[in-house]
Formats: C-alpha cells, sequence, structure tokens
C-alpha cells in the first residue's frame, strides 16, 4: 500500500470516527433532537456552500424537478437525522447507533427491487441475523420502555438512511458528492428554520458552540474527509470501514459519558455488526 492509499484510508477513519462522535451530542445537548438537527445543518449549509464557492465547483439544480428532488431528499435526511437522535435521547449513545448500522442490511433487502438486479437468498438469512440481533439488544426491556423506544427509532433512521442512499445513488449520481451534502443539508435547514418561530427554544452560548463543532467538524469536515479519501479508497471498502462507526461512538460514550452498555446490547449489537459487515463484505465481492 503506497502513501497516497494510506493517506486515504487515514481520510475515511477519522470521517467514520467523528460520524461516531456526532451521535454524542444528543446527550450533550439538553435540545429536541429537531433543534439538534437544525443546528448541525445550519453550520454544516455554511461551510460547505464556502467550499463550493472557493472550489468553484457548485453546480446548481438544472431544473425545477431537479429542485424538487433535492428537497425530498432534505426531508428524508431530515427524518434520519431527528430519529437517529430521538433514539438516543430515549436511550443511549450503544443503543441508538447499533440499532442505526442496521441500515446496511435495509440497503441489501431493498436495492435488488429498486434497480431490478438479482435478489440472492442469502439477502434473507442477513435479514433474520439482523432481528435476531435486535431481539437480543430488547430482550429485557418491556413493550414501549427506553430500550424498545431507542431501538425502534433508531432502525427507523437506519431505514431512512437506506432510502436516502439508494435514492442518490438512482437520480443524482451526476452531482459531485459536495453538491449533494450541501443542498441536503441547506434542504433540512429550510425545513426546520420555520419551526423556530413557534417554539420557544431557549440556546446557550455553549450549546451554540457544540453546535457549532457538530455542523463544522463532525458533518462538513467529516463529509469532505471521507469524499477525499474515496479519491484514493474503493467505496466498497470505505462502506465496510463505517461499520465502525458504533464501534467508535461507544468508546467515545464510555470515556465522555461513563456509559456502560448492557450485555444485552452488547451481545445483540455484536450478532449486528458481524452481519451487516458480512453483508458489506459480500457486496464488494460480487
Amino acid at each position: 500500500m503506497n502513501k497516497i492509499q494510506t493517506s486515504g484510508l487515514v481520510d475515511i477513519h477519522v470521517a467514520v470516527l467523528l460520524f461516531g462522535l456526532a451521535g454524542l451530542f444528543g446527550k450533550f445537548l439538553a435540545l429536541p433532537a429537531w433543534c439538534i438537527v437544525l443546528g448541525r445543518t445550519g453550520f454544516a449549509t455554511i461551510v460547505l456552500g464556502v467550499i463550493l464557492w472557493l472550489t468553484k465547483r457548485n453546480s446548481p439544480p438544472k431544473d425545477a424537478k431537479t429542485m424538487g428532488l433535492f428537497g425530498l431528499l432534505g426531508l428524508i435526511l431530515a427524518v434520519h437525522w431527528i430519529t437517529f437522535f430521538h433514539a438516543i435521547q430515549v436511550s443511549s449513545v450503544a443503543v441508538g447507533l447499533l440499532a442505526f448500522s442496521t441500515f446496511p442490511v435495509f440497503i441489501t433487502c431493498i436495492e435488488p427491487w429498486w434497480f431490478k438486479e438479482k435478489r440472492r437468498p442469502m439477502d434473507m438469512v442477513t435479514a433474520l441475523l439482523v432481528v435476531l440481533g435486535l431481539c437480543i439488544m430488547v430482550y429485557p426491556s418491556s413493550f414501549g420502555g427506553h430500550l424498545f423506544s431507542g431501538v425502534f427509532w433508531g432502525m427507523i433512521s437506519g431505514f431512512t438512511f437506506a432510502v436516502l442512499s439508494l435514492l442518490n445513488r438512482k437520480w443524482v449520481r451526476q452531482y459531485p458528492p459536495v453538491v449533494i451534502a450541501f443542498y441536503q443539508n441547506a434542504g433540512v435547514t429550510l425545513l426546520l428554520l420555520p419551526m423556530m418561530a413557534g417554539v420557544n427554544v431557549h440556546i446557550d452560548a455553549g450549546q451554540w458552540g457544540m453546535l457549532a463543532f457538530l455542523g463544522v467538524v463532525c458533518t462538513a469536515l467529516s463529509h469532505a474527509l471521507f469524499i477525499r479519501g474515496l479519491t484514493f479508497v474503493r467505496a466498497q471498502l470505505a462502506s465496510v470501514i463505517t461499520c465502525l462507526e458504533p464501534v467508535y461512538g461507544i468508546v467515545f460514550a464510555y470515556f465522555l459519558l461513563h456509559e456502560i452498555p448492557s450485555l444485552h446490547t452488547l451481545v445483540g449489537g455484536a450478532v449486528i455488526l458481524m452481519t451487516t459487515l458480512v453483508a458489506m463484505v459480500r457486496r464488494v465481492a460480487v
């Protein structure tokens, strides 16, 4: 492996590490999930817009239909991030991240139907193993309890992220990833901004600082690093590395929040992570 490939791998790992760190802000910030997402996307939109302006790579939507598509993608992204932070707020960082990490399995199950590709029997086995892992995680929790709610909302987050990824693949391939990230973040910001007028939310200076860090470092910078890493690393390998996101997040939560996952959470999470990892490796091999 040469120095350029090594640099690409470092970029990908740092980006995934920052993705995992982002989940902790659901605990750091005593704000509604939608408000956290608004702050995140607002700051990210500003930074990504500056990057596009400096690099002169901005490719605005060509027609009203494409603009409407970006609006739809922004709506899905908003649901994804709101449910993601809500899952963490009602349970724990570990539960929210592990439940969200089911998204590769959703992609594996949906992709053949969506793109008229051959469906493999192993896809069903993968899905059943993920369900087993989720059942292990929620087994000690009563229906509607905090753990159950965290897994439920985390799965919704994973499902919407899978749909977002497939829509990006199907409809917006002609746009650079930074352009897609800019318009999707801008769309989320425009969708959520009116809510500030109808809800009295107080945000102090410290919370503004954390929102800025979340938007600039954990969103704009992490996406920039990930995209730069893809220049030197195969997309399939990068996808496999993203399976480390919940691992990084759980480690951060242990040291910064003193959250210790239960044995059920760790065992169920291990089943989910191993299954998603195998699913991603199989996609690389095919």
